[in-house]
This record gives C-alpha cells, sequence and structure tokens, in this order.
C-alpha cells in the first residue's frame, strides 16, 4: 500500500458553495442579509424548529441561549466534565457558576443519577453535550427536571428570562448540539430535542459556513417566537433596533440602541457556503455513515472499543470517530498518537476534560473527583472521519492502526 499524507478534518467545499460565495461578492451584500435570513429558514425547518437564529458560532448560540433565559450571577448550571470549554464557558459568561457532571462508566454521557443529585435550588439550566453527533438521552433528562420541580423557583434577570423560566416551571434543558446537527433520537431532530439547542458549523464540523453557528428553539406555550427572535437579533447586533436589512430601505436610516449588548451576527458570505451545504448534507452524512462501517470493523477485530453511532433508538450525525483502547494508559495512548502520525496519519483526543484544563483548576476543580472523566480519555484516539477520505484513505487508516495497536498490544 502506497504511503498517504492523511489531513484529520478538512471541509468538504464543492464549486457550488464557491460559486455561491462569489455571487454574494458580486451582490455587494456582505453582511447578515438575504443568504442569512434564507439560510435560518433552511435550518429550523430541517430540525423542525419554528426559528433558528444564524450567529458567528455555537459558543454565541449557547451564550445567547443562557441569556435569553435570564440566566446570570447567583445561577447554577451543570455541565458534563467530558467536553469542550465552550460548553462551560458559556455559562461562565453569563455570570453563572458551573457545576460539572462526571460521564458514566460505559458512557460519555453524563452520569444521570449525578446530575440529578446536583440540583438544587440555585440550579437553572443543565447543559447536555451531544458529544460526536449522537444525542443524548433526553427523555432520561426531562424525567429528572420534572421530577426536581419542586425545586425551582422561576427566576432570570430579563422580563423575557423571567416569563420564560416560569412558562417552562422547571429547569430549562439547553444542548450543546454543537455535534450533532442532522441527529435524531426516536425520529425527533437534535434541535427539537432540548428546550434550546446550538449548532456549530465551524470549519471542522460536518456542515460548514466557515466560521459560525446558530441558536434553536421549541415553542414555549405564552411565550411569542418572534419576540424571542427580535430579543436574538438585538443580542447578536449591538441591541440596535434595526438591522442592515431594515436600514436599507429608502429614506429609514434612524435607529436605537435598546441595550448595550453584543456583536454575533452570521455574514452573508459565510451564509452562502451554508446555503450549498445544505443541498449537499443528506449525501455527506451518507459518505460518514459509510466511512464509520470501515472503522468499526477495524476495531471490533482488534478488541478496540468504540461509539456506536446508529442504533434503533437514534441516529448520530457522525462527527467523530472516538476509539478506546482497552489496555492502554495516558503513555501508550500518546505513543500510538506518535506512531500513527509518523505513519502519515493524524489523530486527535476528544476530549481532555475541563477539570485538567488551567483554567478551570483555577475555579477548583479537580480531575480526581471525575474518574470515570479520566478513565475515558486516559486511552481514547479518535480517527479522521471526513468525506473528503477516499475509500483507499480509509483502508490506508485502518492498515496502519491496526499495525500500531498490535505492536503496541501486551504479549506482542
Amino acid at each position: 500500500m502506497e504511503q498517504k499524507k492523511i489531513i484529520f478534518s478538512p471541509p468538504d467545499i464543492s464549486e457550488a458553495e464557491i460559486e455561491e460565495v462569489c455571487a454574494t461578492l458580486r451582490s455587494g451584500w456582505l453582511t447578515t442579509g438575504p443568504r442569512t435570513k434564507e439560510l435560518e429558514k433552511k435550518i429550523a425547518a430541517y430540525v423542525g424548529t419554528s426559528k433558528a437564529v444564524a450567529l458567528n458560532s455555537a459558543t454565541a448560540a449557547e451564550e445567547l441561549n443562557l441569556r435569553i433565559l435570564g440566566i446570570g450571577a447567583g445561577d447554577e448550571v451543570l455541565v458534563p466534565a467530558y467536553t469542550y470549554t465552550a460548553s462551560a464557558a458559556a455559562a461562565i459568561h453569563v455570570g453563572a457558576t458551573v457545576r460539572f457532571i462526571d460521564c458514566q462508566e460505559n458512557s460519555l454521557e453524563m452520569d444521570y443519577d449525578q446530575m440529578e443529585a446536583a440540583i438544587n435550588e440555585k440550579t437553572k439550566a443543565v447543559i447536555p453535550v451531544d458529544l460526536a453527533g449522537i444525542p443524548c438521552d433526553y427523555d432520561r433528562i426531562y424525567a429528572i427536571v420534572e421530577r426536581k420541580k419542586a425545586l425551582f423557583t422561576p427566576g432570570g434577570n430579563t422580563d423575557l428570562g423571567q416569563r420564560i423560566q416560569k412558562a417552562l416551571g422547571r429547569i430549562a434543558v439547553v444542548s450543546d448540539s454543537a455535534h450533532s446537527f442532522g441527529a435524531s433520537r426516536k425520529g425527533v431532530m437534535a434541535g427539537s430535542l432540548a428546550d434550546f439547542s446550538s449548532f456549530s458549523f465551524h470549519a471542522v464540523k460536518n456542515f460548514t459556513t466557515a466560521e459560525g453557528g446558530a441558536a434553536v428553539w421549541k415553542d414555549i406555550p405564552g411565550i411569542d417566537n418572534e419576540e424571542m427572535y427580535r430579543w436574538y437579533q438585538l443580542y447578536s447586533l449591538h441591541g440596535q433596533s434595526k438591522d442592515a436589512l431594515a436600514k436599507d430601505q429608502l429614506g429609514s436610516w434612524e435607529y436605537d440602541i435598546i441595550a448595550p449588548l453584543y456583536k454575533c451576527n452570521m455574514t452573508d458570505v459565510a451564509a452562502a457556503i451554508g446555503l450549498k451545504q445544505m443541498d449537499r448534507y443528506p449525501s455527506l452524512l451518507e459518505r460518514r455513515k459509510q466511512i464509520i462501517a470501515m472503522y468499526d470493523a477495524c476495531c471490533d477485530e482488534l478488541g478496540v472499543e468504540h461509539l456506536t453511532h446508529d442504533t434503533a433508538e437514534y441516529a448520530s450525525s457522525r462527527h467523530l470517530y472516538l476509539s478506546r483502547i482497552p489496555w492502554a494508559d495516558d503513555a501508550l495512548r500518546r505513543e500510538v498518537i506518535v506512531k500513527m502520525a509518523e505513519r502519515g496519519v493524524p489523530t486527535n483526543v476528544h476530549y481532555k476534560p475541563l477539570p485538567m484544563m488551567t483554567a478551570y483548576k483555577a475555579l477548583g476543580f479537580d480531575i480526581k473527583d471525575f474518574p470515570n472523566a479520566y478513565a475515558h480519555y486516559a486511552n481514547e484516539v479518535t480517527l479522521p472521519l471526513h468525506t473528503r477520505l477516499s475509500d483507499e484513505d480509509v483502508e490506508f487508516i485502518t492498515k496502519n492502526y491496526s499495525e500500531v495497536i498490535r505492536s503496541v498490544k501486551p504479549g506482542a
């Protein structure tokens, strides 16, 4: 087999996206405008929500979800210890206190019993993370927050947030769906599973706008979706009462600043990429499914553990391929990563738990309190998974992974 140089996670961009971006540049409308609004409608229709708000990142989407809920100082938010920093950082940005929850011994999902035990009078939101594109067990999460309703007192540091919390009458389920655009559970699309969800369209994601994300939410009885949408727009555009589209109308120059808010809108240049990605997305998801089947066969033969991306219960968006080497420790896992890189195959680790990171250690977290998260991390290796891989590339990766794993296995 010839030597190759595999790329870990390049974007899959076709001529269709390039042509749409060029058309956008020629149109003279580069910032938030008609293409962004069109993409929002397509996202909402795809995930089954009434509205979607396109933003410059999933982190911004998650933060705005919390701000719309009126969550802030004095509130607690439950977050998995095993995730990327954005899941927790958004809660910290709004002034809330993060409480980390360990993952399950045999799953990367939160330990739901531990989550339930952590809920108290200050808890206002739980942030499940659809890691690798696999939707969490939202039925169980909702059952828990319903059981804990007696501890919940509606709060909120804004009028809208107060009304939303009162309408929900329980802890809000605010999904970090950064990985799960296109996933579903029991036939319900990610985006319609949690009360609020945030998607990532970063360059390494299945669906990309180069940089970008979106916030979506389920209908809330008694809360007007148009009012919700208007506040997302205000939060994302300096609190300005008119967006660029409205100000472009003849003679319509004047606007107000409702509050000194933020700047995190999506541009039409980014939305142009997303519009054509949307056309191609079903085939991109199908190709990921084919690659995962090849990886699964390899890992099963090696005795290497891996996530199950599709079951009768759920369909993953198949964003990442996480494998675990049962007999490996951190040192041996690092050796595997180096050996794979030497053979032209970059691999990664998803994720180093947040309590191990400098910023979170400074907040008082200690990885010793999250043994399952550490155990999952210590022997995890993420293989390249993207739609620019050919079958020959996948065969090259699996051949080399097999050889490396066998070379480091005890008794080899």
